[in-house]
């Protein structure tokens, strides 16, 4: 009986050390093969932006960019032929070429999952030149763009600015991985920037990074005479004059305006009169709300979901203390009314959570503009929604935890204006 429970015993032991070693290939497998799908997006988007740097490559990849208008509808059904041939044909080829490689190589089977994936590319590609068949893909949809781009995956909106804002920007196909890595997930060249607090330390500095980047920077400012004075030697940006409560007069200006930065505010210190509590919620808060309002009133052209921002300087004070208990919830209901606002989906809606740097409103800071300036410019080239530059790392936990978990009660606890109105209509 011994011998007979010890055969039993070896002989289960042998089917779980069965079942382990077929979960070990399975997992294995898996991981290799969302490795080679990954991988495969990452070389074509590197290509892609081969092909923007490389002059004989360029001469092809330009042929594809040569067959939509800028609705995305085609030029003409040979244009989009041609296309096929010179661009994706070529592009999808050398791509199975390089991941068959990849996969013989390395001996490891989930790789060619990666093969598969990429010849899926080649096959439709090929069906579209030698069948002559228009069939773009969701990216190349013609129409109206009704979605603001997406931060996780290339939507069309996404994909619209690679071909109408700036053809050195926006490679990515699927996601923004190399986007991100490349700092190639926003451009600002060209770009009309207005920024209000521009007569402040940090405004000051952000309108020189912008003019770094050939934007066209529009200074709004209550002190206009201060920025004239540093202004006047070469013109470098515009001086717009605006007062608080008087925010409906710049309608006009934000017509033309691809980003509004939204960076003034009041720091009441220790005050908590009467006077200190409606003038810190009327500047931090309020009047931002209402420039939010009048620039998403501006977003109605066909494309301007796709070129339209609002960054907004909510501060650490969001999740962190200021030392400043008015500053602190002034900026906290300003940061959660921005986070109800994002829901609508209007426009692109960046945060700007800043830590403690050296400006009127603390003069003991211990940042300086400048680099907050600079961190903020590489966060938001890289489609960074909510930038984060402070030297507290409590900031960088905290804040995802409170936004996510903030972003999700208010969607399930408000609704949209539409679905609101026709509610008010049926009562």
């Amino acid at each position: 009986m011994i011998t007979e429970g010890l055969g039993r015993l070896g002989s289960n032991l042998q089917i779980n050390w069965d079942l382990v070693d077929l979960l070990n290939i399975g997992s294995r497998f898996a991981l290799w093969g969302l490795f080679s799908l990954l991988l495969v997006e990452v070389l074509r988007d590197s290509y892609h932006a081969l092909c923007h740097q490389v002059d004989w490559l360029a001469k092809w990849h330009n042929k594809h960019h040569a067959a939509y208008r800028r609705d995305l509808s085609l030029v003409s059904p040979k244009a989009y032929q041609d296309s096929q041939l010179y661009h994706d044909m070529f592009e999808s080829g050398l791509l199975l070429v390089v991941v068959t490689l990849v996969a013989l190589f390395s001996k490891q089977i989930g790789l060619w999952l990666g093969v598969f994936y990429a010849g899926t590319f080649m096959y439709a590609a090929s069906m579209r030149y030698f069948l002559g068949t228009i069939d773009t893909d969701y990216a190349h949809q013609p129409g109206a763009l009704d979605t603001t781009p997406s931060v996780w995956w290339v939507n069309r909106s996404y994909h619209w600015r690679h071909h109408f804002d700036n053809v050195n920007a926006y490679y990515s196909g699927v996601f923004p991985l190399v986007d991100r890595i490349l700092g190639t997930g926003l451009s600002l060249q060209g770009k009309a920037i207005a920024i209000t607090g521009a007569s402040g330390a940090l405004g000051e500095a952000l309108s020189t990074e912008l003019l770094k980047q050939n934007a066209k920077v529009i200074a709004l400012t209550t002190n206009p005479d201060k920025l004239a004075a540093g202004n006047s030697e070469n013109n470098r940006f515009k001086v717009l004059s605006w007062e608080i409560g008087k925010e409906a007069e710049l309608k006009e200006c934000f017509e033309k305006v691809d980003i509004l930065i939204i960076n003034h505010g009041v720091n009441a210190y220790c005050d908590r009169t009467t006077e200190a509590i409606n003038s810190s919620y009327e500047i931090n808060t309020f009047s931002a709300l209402r420039l939010i309002d009048i620039f998403s009133s501006t977003v109605t052209g066909a494309q301007s979901k796709a070129t339209k921002e609002i960054w907004v300087n909510t501060s650490e004070a969001e999740v962190s203390p200021a030392l400043s208990p008015l500053y602190e919830l002034s900026k906290r209901a300003l940061g959660d009314i921005v986070t109800l606002k994002r829901l609508d989906d209007t426009c692109i809606i960046r945060k700007l959570i800043l830590g403690p740097f050296k400006s009127q409103l603390n003069p003991h800071g211990v940042m300086s503009a400048i680099q907050v300036a600079k961190g903020i410019m590489f966060f938001a080239k890289r489609d960074f929604r909510n930038i984060i530059v402070t030297i507290n790392p409590l900031t960088y936990i905290l804040f995802p935890i409170k936004e996510v978990t903030t972003w999700l009660y208010y969607r399930i606890f408000s609704k949209p204006p539409r679905r609101r109105e026709r509610q008010e209509e049926e009562d």
